[in-house]
């Protein structure tokens, strides 16, 4: 009972905020349940008069529900289907993987910019956006305002992707292929994806929206291999510390064990070939808990900070968006496929 009484309040307030927020992802999908679910719980905590009766189920599923829908997330990926339709793209995602997380780390140090909020902007522009976001935030113990931070760059720039991409394809003179590889890995979110390649059919009368999510999809894989090395880099920082300060280490207590969960959803999904009509509802279930935990990630973001302290990230964002952008059309020029 008193569990019950601690994190209760919490979580239902947490509940409250994302059931509108994935209803109005749903109908405006180029901005997404996240990003209204972080937006409405920065304004609701500014009039919150007294938020520690609620602080416990805020931070449980901010940090616990957030790892599970990570979990969840691994049912929505075979590794054999992904990889066999999405190996011609392979070249592309691993140079534009890793140009983002090349500049990430330079202007990081450039900069200035806090280290976990270069790291998350990084892995979120190069891989899958707030979903890989979602995942490296527990590897790297990131507080919930550089989540929010990241997050909001992010969205900023799967927008304007999504509002720019279509109209600039065609004056390069793209084929529906070349789009389809540009939006795929290009592109950082996934709903911003299916906008930018939809958007695309429409002025073409074309298919590119397929190709664009197999890229998508295989792009999304480098949550697994990114996030198992930070968890090592972080161990080994940790065990660095603890022998200069002479005090215990304990690799249970850092090591993010849902990361190894996730892997080992993805590789049952693989393995046991699961239908889509048991891995379609887990992922919905995985994206409903995410948007759960960006509401709870929103209650704990003071957006004053926030603005404040915008200039840099957003700049880095910027940088990251742009040199992808550049390598993924790059890279279709070498490869004679544009």
């Amino acid at each position: 009972m008193n569990l019950l009484k601690k994190f209760a309040p919490g979580i239902l307030l947490c509940l409250a905020i994302a059931i509108p927020s994935w209803l109005l992802g749903q109908l405006l999908p180029v901005i997404g349940g996240p990003v209204f679910a972080i937006l409405a719980g920065m304004a609701l905590t500014l009039l919150l008069k007294n938020k520690k009766p609620l602080q416990g189920g805020i931070t449980f599923t901010s940090k616990k529900i957030l790892q599970a829908a990570v979990v969840f997330l691994g049912f929505g990926m075979n590794l054999t289907d992904i990889l066999a339709k999405g190996q011609q793209s392979l070249p592309i995602i691993l140079s534009t993987i890793a140009t983002s997380l090349i500049v990430s780390f330079l202007l990081y140090k450039l900069l200035k910019t806090p280290a976990k909020t270069s790291t998350l902007i990084g892995v979120g522009s190069s891989i899958c956006g707030g979903s890989a976001i979602a995942a490296t935030a527990p590897v790297i113990g990131a507080d919930d305002e550089e989540v929010a931070q990241s997050i909001s760059v992010i969205f900023l720039f799967n927008v304007l992707a999504a509002l720019i991409f279509p109209a600039l394809g065609g004056l390069l003179g793209l084929s529906n292929e070349g789009f389809g590889l540009f939006a795929g890995t290009a592109v950082n979110d996934t709903s911003s994806v299916t906008a930018a390649a939809t958007a695309w059919d429409g002025i073409h009368g074309s298919n590119t929206l397929e190709t664009a999510a197999i890229v998508k999809m295989t792009r999304t894989l480098a949550i697994i291999p990114i996030t198992l090395v930070l968890a090592v880099w972080r161990a080994w920082k940790e065990k660095e510390k603890a022998a200069e300060a002479r005090s215990s280490f304990s690799l249970k207590k850092i090591f993010p064990f849902f990361v190894l969960f996730f892997l080992l959803a993805s590789v049952a999904t693989t393995v046991f070939h699961l239908p889509g009509t048991v891995t379609g509802p887990l992922k919905e279930l995985s994206k409903f808990l995410i948007v759960m935990a960006m509401a709870a990630i929103g209650l704990n973001t003071n957006i004053v900070k926030l603005v404040k302290t915008g200039g840099k990230p957003i700049f880095m964002g910027f940088c990251c968006w742009a040199a992808i952008s550049v390598v993924s059309l790059l890279m279709q020029y070498i490869l004679g496929i544009w």
